[in-house]
């Protein structure tokens, strides 16, 4: 089932994921729900906070990506990446490697055509977390595999890739990133007076 990505201006994009306890039917059935939203959006990457689950939970799947190359390894070994996608994260720790930055482009399916040009991040990490059979997976990464890990592990911590741009870059985009937050707001505004109207609608009735 496709879910609504929510874009910038929801609270849930702030919130810190809770963790998860255990993976049960239901977190398993979100695991599969988020991928099939990511896949619809042609996206790489979705949180939960996307999706207005503020969880640490978070997809990947980077087959669709050619032009920007990605290492990975796998439990100490040399993998290929497509067969470990797609990926599910849950309670994640991320942790640099090697001291090395990268700085690249990067999007996110919650700010539809921003961009920024110049993100920088530690180039290689590595990662433990829980797959969605709750067994514990261990890699590392470099690569846009690990650009996109750091940036979904950011909206677990209710961090932007916006928070991360130059200030030259914020400044340029400021006016569409307020224009998109207004919007959102407005949406949900809309959303919430609808409810206690219909809310009322029923009471009347009964």
């Amino acid at each position: 089932m496709r879910l609504n990505v929510v874009n910038y201006g929801h609270p849930a994009l702030r919130q810190r994921g809770a963790r998860i306890e255990a993976v049960t039917p239901e977190i398993q059935s979100l695991a599969a729900n988020m991928i099939e939203t990511m896949h619809a959006a042609h996206g790489i990457g979705l949180a939960g906070q996307q999706v207005a689950k503020p969880l640490q939970i978070f997809v990947l799947d980077l087959r669709e990506v050619s032009d920007r190359p990605s290492t990975l390894e796998w439990e100490g070994e040399p993998a290929n990446i497509a067969d470990r996608m797609p990926m599910v994260l849950i309670n994640p720790e991320v942790t640099p490697l090697d001291g090395i930055t990268d700085t690249g482009p990067e999007g996110c399916l919650s700010f539809p055509e921003i961009f920024a040009e110049k993100i920088t991040r530690p180039a290689s990490v590595r990662v433990t977390a829980w797959n969605e059979r709750g067994e514990i997976i261990r890699f590392a990464c470099g690569g846009l595999l690990a650009r996109a890990v750091q940036h979904e592990h950011d909206h677990l911590r209710g961090i932007l890739f916006i928070d991360r741009m130059t200030s030259a870059e914020r400044r340029r985009w400021q006016p569409e990133l307020d224009a998109l937050q207004d919007a959102t707001r407005t949406e949900l505004q809309k959303g919430q007076i609808m409810q206690r109207e219909s809310l009322g609608d029923w009471k009347r009735i009964v």
